[in-house]
């Protein structure tokens, strides 16, 4: 499942350059591959106002205000990125590195233990941490992969964390990005073959450590509460699914994975779930409009999955759905989930979509979205 983008955050915070730390200029590119991902329609189609850079950070205080404000509004999923020099005390207590770090005091970084509480404090649903870090220094090899990831480990969250042993592993010379980051990131963008039509954090990390394991590198830890295992981070761009018969399928023996309406609460998240709709149906707006029997046009698809306004009427989604291929049975959750928004909306409570954005950018998203869709699909059906 993918969570709802109007309802999810991302902070992103690295720490590149250091006054008393060897410098990983690698870091950089982590922040900035990761937000371009997590922003973009393969992954949580996040604004970018919703994912927030925080890089070189000039103190703690800075980085848990923008921490606290993201947990203070991401009611679906916060997460939460960390790449940098992880340092401990000699009381082996977890800090995260800044610009003006030093070994062993704990004052001039970010201690875990206001993370810890800043996420326990936040309304998310579900949360995701991520470390990519080292100890560095003193702290290499005084504390073990496994119980790194237990000092980290949050009620309600799901850990990933790379648990580097030495710094030169985290981010081998010559190379764009940190080795747990760089990994992470071709996984996202090229797939897993034979794996799920959505790449879940399960999947993810068992890949992370056959991969890292088979290249020498170290092993990432991994720890799951409440099965968030199952949240996806982004499409898998070789899933490879059954072409799918010009004669209208047997619905009841559909087992693809289509989005669950219960999981949206924003009219964001409703467009992009009708979106994650036509992915799974690996259908073109032609194709859909065919499949209609020509109730609704290709123009009108495409006009549906580019709005920012939720439908005054049921009709047009009801149809795009059925045509799409959607199971009856989940028709009427859809439609349940048309009208809580609507009725929120009447009431209030849901904002409206921000629609002021530039029609140039707006194009071009759509093209892009187009373009992708296209791609993970892997075909292009006929008419």
């Amino acid at each position: 499942m993918f969570p709802d983008p109007g309802a999810s955050r991302a902070v992103l915070i690295g720490t590149s350059a250091y006054d008393f730390l060897e410098d990983l200029p690698a870091v950089s590119n982590n922040l900035t591959s990761l937000a371009e991902l997590l922003t973009g329609p393969t992954s949580w189609s996040l604004s970018r106002d919703d994912c927030v850079v925080l890089s070189n950070p000039p103190s703690a205080t800075a980085a848990m205000n923008s921490l606290r404000d993201a947990g203070a509004t991401a009611r679906d999923t916060l997460l939460v990125y960390y790449s940098g020099h992880g340092l401990v005390t000699p009381d082996g207590e977890l800090y995260l590195g800044l610009p003006q770090s030093k070994q062993q005091r704990v004052e001039t970084g970010i201690p875990y233990s206001w993370l810890r509480a800043a996420l326990l404090e936040g309304r998310a649903e579900r949360t995701v941490v991520i470390l990519d870090c080292c100890y560095g220094g003193l702290a290499l090899g005084t504390m073990g992969p496994s119980e790194l990831a237990a000092q980290a480990d949050v009620e309600g969250t799901y850990l990933l964390a790379a648990a580097s042993e030495n710094r030169q592993a985290l981010a081998p010379p010559g190379e764009s990005h940190t080795a747990f980051t760089g990994e992470l990131l071709a996984i996202l963008t090229t797939g897993i073959p034979g794996g799920p039509e959505r790449l879940d954090l399960d999947s993810i990390f068992r890949e992370l450590r056959k991969s890292l394991s088979a290249k020498g590198r170290p092993v990432p830890q991994g720890r799951e509460r409440n099965s968030n295992g199952r949240l996806a981070l982004g499409w898998n761009p070789v899933f490879s699914r059954t072409p799918m018969p010009s004669n209208p399928i047997d619905r009841d023996g559909d087992h693809r994975a289509w989005p669950d309406p219960a999981s949206i609460l924003t009219v964001e998240g409703f467009f992009n779930a009708l979106r994650q709709v036509r992915v799974t149906s690996a259908l073109t707006h032609t194709a859909i409009s065919h499949r209609s029997g020509g109730q609704i046009a290709t123009g009108t698809v495409g006009s549906l999955l580019n709005r920012k306004d939720l439908p005054r009427t049921w009709r047009t989604t009801g149809v795009y759905l059925t045509a799409c291929g959607l199971p009856d049975g989940q028709l009427s959750d859809w439609q349940s989930c048309w009208e809580r928004l609507r009725s929120a909306l009447s009431a209030g409570n849901v904002p409206e979509p921000d629609k002021s954005q530039d029609q140039g950018v707006k194009n071009r998203v759509s093209s892009s979205w187009g373009r992708t869709f296209r791609k993970l699909a892997g075909r292009r059906p006929s008419d």
